[in-house]
Order: structure tokens, then C-alpha cells, then sequence
């Protein structure tokens, strides 16, 4: 067995904990969010955190666990809309939020992965977004500096990996979880299914194993759905 493989969430992050760390959560709303891993933070106590997601889970699950903890001090999201209480403690002055256009979210978390410190883009300008920040001309058009983001700690979620860390995503789930794997100084993923190196096909890799340092087998899944929008049958 490889030694980046631990027996449970809380053995792969051991030692990798501390207050006011940052960590970037894979998943778009309950969609690929690495479920063990954030049980074992809340178990850990850890708190001040400030974390890079898309959103914050729901009301008591996904990421909205930690918020109930107060145990997050500040977000970097793009999206409040299914968590009331995620609303609640950012318009109460308890939680810390750094509002970011999706698409620049998403291109602020590859960039720092790519080791590109910042990108100027025309999502915000003349807006709050573009606040505080600078603001330059490129063939008539005006842009805004947007800085790239590196976490302390990235978890991820995979439908499959090896041994050695390389990772295949699902369907959606393919979402934020290969842009956070490159963030992260550390990066531990969870995977539905382990197998042994050379059972992917190395063209179906999403993400190198390089970026993977610990990885750990999840169970009881839940895979809640957030909003159903199936059709009534006829």
C-alpha cells in the first residue's frame, strides 16, 4: 500500500490542522464535496478557519456543519442562497464574506494553481467587485485585477483514485475539486473507490497523482440532493 493512503478521514489530516489555516472545499452545493474529510475537521475543533468554496452546503450538511461550529471566520464563495444560516452569520457581522463573480472564483483558484499570481479580467468592472482594486486598459477595453488563490490545505472529492493519488471525478462532481487539488500546499482527496496503480487508464487521469500528497477511501456516503427538479411522471 502506498504511504499517501490513511485509514480514515481524521488519520489524513493529522498534523495538517491549525487555527486561522485556509482550506478550499471541492463541491458545488452538495455536489463532490469530500463528506468525510469535513466531518473530521468538525470533529478536530479547529476554528478561524477562512474557507475558498463555491458555497457552504446547506443548513446541517456539507460545509454548513462547520458554520453551526462556528468554526469558519471567513468565506470566499459565490453563492449564499441555500444556507439560511450561512446568510444569517454574514449579515449579522459573524462571518467574514469575500463575494467573487463564479467564473472568476473558479479562474482565481486554477491560476494559483498554475503559479499565475494574478489575471485581469472584465467580469465587475464598475462594480463593488471592482473595488479597492486595480483597474487597467487592454485594446480599449477596461479590466480588472483579480489575485490568484493558494490554500494551506485543499480537500477534494473523487469518484476514483489509485494509490499513488491519481484522480477521476464523476460526472458533475467534476467541478471545483480538480482546480482546489492544484491550490492546495497539501491536498488530501477522498475516494469512493481505491484501487491499485495501473488499474486507470492514464488517459482518464483528471487529476495527477503529483498533486495528491494523502488520500483516504470514504464511506456513508450521503449524496444529498439539493434541489430536485425532476418532472412529474405522466
Amino acid at each position: 500500500m502506498s504511504n499517501k493512503v490513511y485509514a480514515d478521514a481524521v488519520e489524513a489530516l493529522a498534523g495538517l490542522l491549525r487555527d486561522d489555516m485556509t482550506i478550499m472545499a471541492g463541491g458545488f452545493g452538495l455536489c463532490g464535496i469530500p463528506e468525510n474529510l469535513i466531518a473530521a475537521i468538525k470533529l478536530s475543533g479547529v476554528k478561524g478557519l477562512t474557507v475558498v468554496s463555491n458555497n457552504a452546503g446547506v443548513d446541517g450538511f456539507g460545509l454548513g456543519v462547520l458554520l453551526e461550529t462556528k468554526q469558519i471566520r471567513k468565506m470566499v464563495s459565490s453563492y449564499v442562497g441555500e444556507n439560511k444560516l450561512f446568510a444569517q452569520q454574514y449579515l449579522s457581522g459573524e462571518l467574514e464574506l469575500e463575494f467573487n463573480p463564479q467564473g472568476t472564483l473558479a479562474e482565481r483558484i486554477r491560476a494559483g494553481g498554475a503559479g499565475i499570481p494574478a489575471f485581469f479580467t472584465k467580469t465587475g468592472v464598475g462594480t463593488l467587485v471592482a473595488e479597492g482594486k486595480e483597474v487597467r486598459e487592454f485594446d480599449g477595453e477596461t479590466y480588472v485585477m483579480e489575485r490568484g488563490l493558494r490554500a494551506d490545505l485543499a480537500i477534494v472529492k473523487a469518484w476514483k483514485g489509485d494509490t499513488e493519488g491519481n484522480l477521476v471525478y464523476r460526472k458533475t462532481a467534476r467541478n471545483f475539486n480538480p482546480m482546489m487539488a492544484m491550490a492546495g500546499k497539501v491536498t488530501v482527496a477522498e475516494v469512493e473507490q481505491l484501487v491499485q496503480v495501473g488499474q486507470i487508464d492514464p488517459d482518464h487521469v483528471h487529476t495527477p497523482g503529483i498533486f495528491v500528497q494523502r488520500l483516504v477511501q470514504g464511506k456513508d456516503y450521503e449524496k444529498r440532493i439539493e434541489q430536485r427538479t425532476t418532472r412529474k411522471r405522466n
